[in-house]
């Protein structure tokens, strides 16, 4: 069994874990990850299509000038796609939060199991905590780059607005709102590294009690060694 302080850590880990795992499913599966507002001219008149959306659904609604709101409507992301290049990204961006997620869970069941017993397997001590924590970090921070670049390098909401109109012509300018969707990215950052450094203090002070119990056998006199 293992001893009460390491089932605390552990246990303490395992907590965070979870919650970047909630913390994940919260992001992929909510629809607020950016507000934009583009400008079309249309025939005698400027619309405005204000758009929200994730990576899977979202809203769109269109103001002429005046402020008429000539519609809203719930579109789905990839099928009002129709450039290659924006679809790959929006793929590449949910792939990469799917094996975060993966990554959070298989961190959880490494500190649970930690939490609970003594594995004797090295990667499946700290070692795998690591690993798995810091590869669900890297990839949270991969998502976060793939999506900016997605909407302001491969205009994405303006290819959404023209989905959901047909009369648009010449674009005329864009503005784009991060939403909590996608800031909250950030708190995986955080309870990822909150587990690390967890796990972190937990096997320093696990090593430094190895080296004090070996320092009585190097300091002791050579005559009581042989005896």
């Amino acid at each position: 069994m293992p001893s009460r302080k390491k089932t605390c850590m552990f246990g303490s880990a395992f907590c965070t874990c979870v919650s970047s795992f909630v913390v994940i499913c919260v992001a992929l599966g909510t629809p607020q990850w950016v507000s934009s507002e583009v400008r079309f001219s249309r025939t005698g008149t400027a619309v405005t299509v204000s758009l929200t959306y994730g990576l899977f659904s979202g809203t769109c609604e269109q103001y002429v000038d005046a402020g008429l709101q000539l519609s809203k409507t719930t579109f789905q992301v990839s099928e009002a796609l129709s450039s290659s290049s924006s679809r790959s990204l929006l793929v590449a961006t949910i792939v990469v939060l799917v094996l975060a997620l993966l990554s959070s869970l298989l961190s959880a069941g490494f500190t649970c199991t930690n939490a609970v017993s003594n594995p004797y397997q090295t990667f499946l001590g700290p070692i795998g905590v690591y690993t798995w924590n810091s590869l669900c970090g890297v990839l949270t921070l991969l998502a976060m780059i793939l999506f900016p670049v997605n909407v302001q390098g491969n205009s994405l909401s303006e290819k959404l607005a023209h989905s959901c109109s047909s009369s648009l012509q010449e674009h005329l300018g864009s503005k784009h709102n991060y939403g909590y969707s996608y800031w909250i990215m950030l708190l995986i950052l955080v309870l990822n590294i909150a587990s690390l450094i967890i796990i972190y203090f937990y096997d320093h002070a696990r090593y430094s009690k190895k080296k004090e119990q070996e320092r009585p056998i190097e300091n002791a006199p050579k005559d009581v060694i042989l005896f």
